[in-house]
């Protein structure tokens, strides 16, 4: 038996109790301390739950489209739902579990894994690793088709043509005001889940609807070697028509799930897209951790793309036909403001592309169509470089036989042309007064580009006078 203590009033406890009470008392703080944490890690899973809870109310279309990012949902007031801020939140919910962690001494299973945890990356560079996601930002007859070449041709690029087209075909928007803003909104969303390999967002949107995945109704697809190689190119399926066939071989309907398998397969993503016209709308997409996107925007002697226009869109065209055959004083108001309108839609995002604001410094590079047709292998060389992809002979051999070209293409869509003498032609055929009209409508835009005006006809003919102002590097920023 243990001795006896002291304590006041005569009163003694055994030393054995005592260290008894002691241990007790340990017990109980640990008791409270792993209480505290079944609290916290309670709450945090209520968070958890409500996130849950949002992501169970996408539509059954978007749900079912195998990891499509929602972000593309018009409610009654044609408005935007997106999960940014879910994606956020879930951030921070990853972040403060992974500090706790760090407090408690345990350590974080990513970290056990040899990874770095989400909330640490250093740098967008990180998240993206070495994939580029490029974006050939260009208007209608402008040589995007041509110069979207250079990237389709290159094996390890998972290359689309115009996959937008199918939204401005679906989507009805009025023109100018918050229905003009609500359809960048939408072709933005669907671009970034384009980029992202997640082609099933375009199913709501093709037609007729997709069935199992499989469509023969895919724009252009033939404009895409991507879609028509191994192994997206399937069996041949005899009386089943499509509309937009592979050009040098025979395939089955695009199954849509073997081309988001390809996309991801790939090193590297490039897109062409002419109904991207606001810059300042792709700031999510540059900001995108998940993304490394280059922006190229190729832009063209609006001259030049008023003459391409009127022999390829001929019946959109007619007042102006009629203006210059029938010798009217005066065209029409509207069709001179909406010339007036492009025009000015390209310089703004040209002009905010040099401006380097931070958010797009390095991912930003201007071109001029003139300057491709004239030196196609240079610029070729210039474009990958400044998208961070190695150019590879292939492209080379490719831009060697398709720019040499005897002669032009009767297709205004081909890209086999001779396109150091091709680009100027529009000069010979263009009437002077038709020149006045766009110079007077896109002075700013032309001499932001450096295309320098026709002061009369014998200028504007006269193969001796150039029209092209010489630039360098200030292009690439």
């Amino acid at each position: 038996m243990a001795p006896p203590v002291p304590m006041e009033k005569g009163l003694t406890l055994p030393q054995d109790f005592v260290h008894s009470l002691k241990i007790r008392g340990k017990y109980a703080l640990f008791l409270a301390f792993v209480l505290i944490v079944f609290v916290f890690i309670e709450k945090e899973n209520k968070i958890i739950s409500r996130v849950s809870d949002k992501l169970k109310q996408i539509p059954q279309f978007v749900a079912d489209a195998n990891s499509t990012d929602p972000a593309l949902l018009l409610s009654e007031n044609a408005s935007l739902l997106s999960l940014s801020e879910l994606d956020s939140a879930f951030s921070q919910l990853q972040s403060r579990l992974y500090n706790l962690s760090l407090q408690l001494g345990v350590e974080p299973a990513v970290e056990a894994q040899g990874q770095e945890p989400a909330a640490e990356m250093p740098s967008h560079q990180a998240a993206a690793g070495h994939r580029r996601h490029v974006l050939l930002m260009a208007t209608t007859r402008t040589g995007s088709s041509f110069v979207g070449e250079f990237f389709n041709q290159q094996g390890n690029i998972f290359y689309l043509f115009e996959p937008l087209w199918h939204i401005e075909r679906t989507v009805s928007f009025q023109p100018g005001g918050a229905s003009a803003a609500g359809s960048a909104l939408v072709y933005r969303d669907v671009l970034k889940q384009l980029l992202l390999c997640d082609l099933y967002v375009l199913e709501p949107f093709i037609s007729p609807p997709p069935e199992d995945h499989l469509t023969q109704f895919l724009f252009r697809r033939g404009s895409s070697r991507s879609l028509c190689e191994d192994p997206v190119c399937t069996p041949f399926v005899k009386k089943v028509f499509e509309k937009y066939r592979c050009r040098n071989r025979r395939c089955g309907p695009l199954n849509v799930t073997l081309a988001a398998e390809a996309c991801r397969s790939k090193d590297h993503v490039a897109l062409k897209a002419v109904r991207i016209r606001q810059l300042e709308f792709l700031q999510p997409l540059a900001e995108d951790p998940r993304l490394d996107l280059r922006v190229i925007q190729l832009v063209r002697d609006p001259r030049a793309v008023l003459a391409s226009r009127m022999v390829a869109f001929a019946g959109k065209y007619e007042s102006w036909k009629k203006w210059l055959t029938e010798g009217q004083d005066r065209l029409s108001e509207d069709e001179v403001q909406r010339l007036r309108g492009n025009c000015e839609s390209i310089r703004l995002s040209a002009e905010l592309g040099l401006r380097q604001p931070a958010w797009l410094r390095g991912r930003y590079m201007l071109v001029r169509y003139e300057d491709v047709a004239r030196r196609p292998l240079q610029k070729a060389r210039e474009m990958y470089g400044f998208a961070g992809i190695p150019l590879t002979p292939q492209v080379e051999d490719w831009i060697q036989k398709n720019t040499q070209a005897a002669r032009d293409s009767s297709d205004v869509y081909s890209t086999q042309k001779n396109s150091s003498e091709q680009f100027e032609k529009w000069r010979f055929s263009m009437p002077f007064k038709l020149a006045q009209v766009v110079q007077a409508a896109c002075g700013p835009a032309m001499h932001l580009f450096g295309y320098k005006l026709a002061r009369d006809a014998a200028s504007l003919t006269n193969r001796s006078i150039s029209l092209l102002e010489e630039r360098g590097t200030f292009w690439v920023t």
